[in-house]
């Protein structure tokens, strides 16, 4: 006989919901796991994981195309094989979909195939007809993609599953949000021969990003072919013998472009739906249920975690909140994120990664409280390991306040960007000043060394500049 009563129940086995349950076993509870679908989420199945396995596969075929540069023969002519591409990207993310139920049950977690609803405290409803129940319930059940009513999704129009498992190349595309899933789909379309134009209401590309780095960034892009409009919203849509027809507005004029697909990546919405939220004291704004610090909901044994609980929507940021939030339950320390501690990707070619304030939030910030910034800055053209690996363009910008030394925000752009940000999150996380990280040795040659040099620039020390 199934069991049905839990010291913790989870809803949804995304990167939140798959790490709250592993945490909660491992503090000894009894945990049950609730998904609709596969486990892993939108995250490993239809997101993060995928998106990346194309995205290098792009930069294999980039590196291949470009291989006289570095004195190999016979690798120029070197073409993209979608289907190939398609078929690895969904292999990496079954394999890594199996990992996470092989987790499962090495820790002893109940993985129930089905949909739940809350009925009455301290009870979940499953649409299998199980009932369950636990004292502490978490809610990890995500977000999906914002739909745009001019913008219908379906064979000519897709949402991130569809471009994601294309049955062939579009000649022509139109990106829909220049945000990081824009950004990335844009990179990776164009790599493998679309002609790609992107577009974004505000008024450039990574609009979360720092703007100097947003605007490098669009440099790039516009260098590969990318054509780039800002301040431009789509109007309206139609079908043609062989594509879409849309109607855009810059700035109030209007204009049209025809191409063979579209991609919507215009944010997404967090799944509130049908979770029995409406006869609970959970609140609900903006389709995202407020919480705590501790992810605790207004209705008690209630919690939310990841993206259904709002910004930042990162799969680090749901596991983070993940442990946090059992650890409490539990009974053990835990304190609430730092939102200004959290690291941001974008896969796109260049990669860019980011913590903490952008320079203009920062000048504010430092203004409000009768304080000044520090700025530094250092280009990857001066870095011996980014010369020698032929990618050297890009740049490191650190901002600090100019008193205490504190680092209030770093931003990188470069093709292995998303993996140097770590290093100015760990000085974050230990309250590292500008003098710890100045007196910090960077093996050479390394990329690291940038973060060195920005730093020092910040403080007129820079030593290749």
């Amino acid at each position: 006989m199934t069991k049905t009563t839990f010291d913790l129940i989870v809803v949804g086995g995304g990167p939140g919901g798959y790490v709250a349950a592993i945490r909660g076993a491992q503090l000894g509870m009894s945990v049950a796991l609730v998904e609709r679908a596969e486990l892993g989420g939108i995250c490993l199945n239809w997101g993060c994981i995928p998106t990346k396995a194309l995205l290098h596969s792009a930069t294999v075929l980039r590196a291949c195309r470009e291989a006289a540069h570095y004195g190999v023969t016979g690798a120029g002519e070197a073409r993209p094989d979608l289907a190939a591409m398609v078929a690895r990207s969904r292999k990496v993310a079954g394999r890594l979909g199996q990992g996470v139920a092989h987790l499962m049950k090495k820790n002893g977690v109940t993985v129930f195939g089905a949909s739940a609803k809350l009925a009455g405290a301290g009870k979940l409803a499953l649409d299998s007809g199980a009932t369950l129940s636990a004292p502490h319930i978490v809610l990890a059940t995500g977000a999906r993609a914002r739909e745009l009513p001019a913008l219908p999704v379906g064979e000519r129009i897709w949402a991130y599953r569809q471009a994601l498992v294309p049955a062939d190349l579009p000649k022509s595309l139109l990106v829909v949000g220049a945000g990081a899933i824009g950004a990335e789909f844009a990179s990776f379309y164009r790599a493998v021969g679309a002609e790609v134009t992107l577009i974004d209401m505000t008024a450039d590309i990574l609009p979360q990003e720092d703007a100097e780095i947003s605007q490098l960034a669009r440099k790039a892009f516009e260098k590969q072919g990318i054509r780039v409009l800002t301040q431009c919203a789509v109007k309206a849509s139609s079908a043609t013998a062989t594509g879409v027809k849309v109607v855009l507005d810059q700035q109030g004029k209007q204009s049209e472009l025809e191409v063979e697909r579209v991609i919507v990546a215009a944010g997404i919405v967090g799944n509130v739906e049908n979770l029995g939220l409406e006869r609970t004291r959970v609140k609900v704004e903006k389709t995202h249920i407020v919480t705590d610090g501790l992810c605790r909901t207004d209705e008690p044994g209630v919690y939310a975690i990841g993206d259904v609980a709002g910004a930042p929507w990162l799969a680090h940021k749901a596991s983070h909140e993940a442990v946090l939030c059992v650890e409490a339950i539990a009974g053990k320390p835990a304190h609430p994120i730092d939102p200004l501690r959290i690291p941001a990707c974008t896969y796109s070619y260049p990669q860019v990664a980011s913590i903490g304030m952008t320079e203009v939030r920062a000048r504010e910030h430092a203004k409000q409280n009768g304080g000044e910034i520090r700025v530094g800055k250092f280009t990857f053209a001066g870095n011996g390991k980014a010369i020698a690996m032929g990618e050297d363009q890009g740049l490191v910008k650190t901002v600090f306040d100019a008193k205490t030394g504190e680092l209030l925000g770093a931003h990188i752009i470069h093709p292995e960007a998303s993996e140097l940000i770590t290093g100015y999150g760990v000085a974050a996380s230990l309250e590292a000043t500008e003098e710890d990280l100045m007196h910090t040795v960077f093996a050479h040659p390394t990329l690291s060394e940038t973060l060195h040099e920005s730093v020092l620039s910040a403080f007129g020390r820079a030593l290749h500049a």
